[in-house]
């Protein structure tokens, strides 16, 4: 289908951050959708917004929501998308998942086009017999991670350790809100909710969550792992991965110490970092954060610089805002597929 041509799209899971980012970047990134439908869970359904500056609602999935769209985009829960994307495939759409529900479904194929040039894409799990009709969408975790593998593995590259540090909003606007009512309350010396996190994630850092979380920081990492392995699939160095939970509502920042056989010139570093799709920003720039990125379509990196004490070692610092990266990989995977 040329790329011209208007197509109808679903966003199951609308009202979740990560279905508004994408709801916008459609708009704003010139996608042509002729018909964006908005579908989320029951106690969702009837949210008043818009598309395209017309007003629409929010809608549950019936049993005829999936015909007769092209593509549909799983931004909810996990659960949500294994209840539903069986149904969207079946009615013959091409599913696009960003909940990492459906990592396990047949013919998933992870799917990071910057990284076609650096790293072809992963045989997929599907049959040859099988149409290509799932598409998975990682996370911005999981894009940094296997982007600086796939940039940094033609230098040698013996060892890459990630630490990222995780923005309250991968919990939903539950985290968002309960992280701001706890900042004012501590501010006012109250006491604070912790029904979502378990934990005051207010001005603190945390290895994990508490007893009472529904969701744990290991669990995230555990999908975020899981995400690398799978699209990497052993064409180049798997990166150990840390996660840490930071007293900020958006972005993913983090840090890297990569170690190579032998020391690398850092315009060497630079350039690859470049050809796998990531932002270096110059050196009169500020070093990128979690505020700074905001919006930006892809990660962001520092200048990398040399370790101290190990001439083979260097760090690199950066940030990915963590709604915006996923989406725009996403959208992108369908510009793929309509161009081809």
């Amino acid at each position: 289908m040329p790329l011209h041509e208007a197509i109808r799209v679903a966003i199951a899971g609308a009202s979740s951050l990560r279905g508004k980012e994408l709801k916008q970047w459609l708009e704003e990134g010139g996608f042509p959708a002729l018909d964006v439908r908005l579908l989320d869970e029951e106690f969702e359904a009837g949210t008043l917004t818009e598309v395209g500056g017309e007003p629409t609602l929010v809608q549950t999935v019936e049993a005829d929501s999936f015909d007769g769209v092209r593509f549909v985009f799983f931004t909810g829960s996990p659960g949500f998308s294994i209840r539903h994307g069986g149904d969207a495939r079946r009615a013959g759409a091409t599913v696009i998942d960003l909940s990492s529900g459906l990592a396990g479904e047949s013919g998933a194929r992870p799917w990071i086009p910057s990284l076609d040039e650096a790293l072809p894409p992963p045989v997929p799990k599907a049959a040859d017999s099988e149409p290509q009709s799932l598409f998975l969408a990682p996370s911005a975790p999981a894009i940094v991670a296997a982007s600086l593998s796939a940039a940094l593995t033609p230098l040698r590259l013996n060892r890459l350790v990630l630490t990222f540090f995780q923005p309250v909003s991968e919990r939903g606007q539950e985290g968002v809100t309960e992280m701001e009512s706890q900042v004012v309350k501590l501010l006012s010396f109250e006491p604070i909710s912790q029904e979502v996190f378990g934990a005051q994630v207010g001005f603190n850092m945390l290895s994990r969550y508490g007893e009472e979380s529904a969701g744990t920081l290991a669990d995230a990492r555990s999908r975020i792992v899981g995400e690398v392995r799978a699209y990497l699939a052993g064409r180049s160095v798997m990166p150990a991965i840390n996660l840490v939970h930071a007293p900020v509502f958006y972005s993913h920042a983090f840090s890297a110490f990569v170690e190579f056989g032998q020391a690398p010139e850092l315009e060497a570093v630079v350039a690859r970092l470049q050809t796998a799709g990531l932002k270096v920003a110059e050196a009169a720039e500020a070093a990128p954060s979690n505020v700074s990125v905001a919006g930006e379509a892809r990660p962001v990196l520092a200048l990398p610089e040399r370790d101290l004490s190990l001439p083979c070692g260097i760090w690199l610092w950066g940030a990915a805002d963590n709604m915006r990266v996923p989406v725009v990989n996403a959208v992108t995977i369908a510009e793929k597929l309509l161009a081809s």
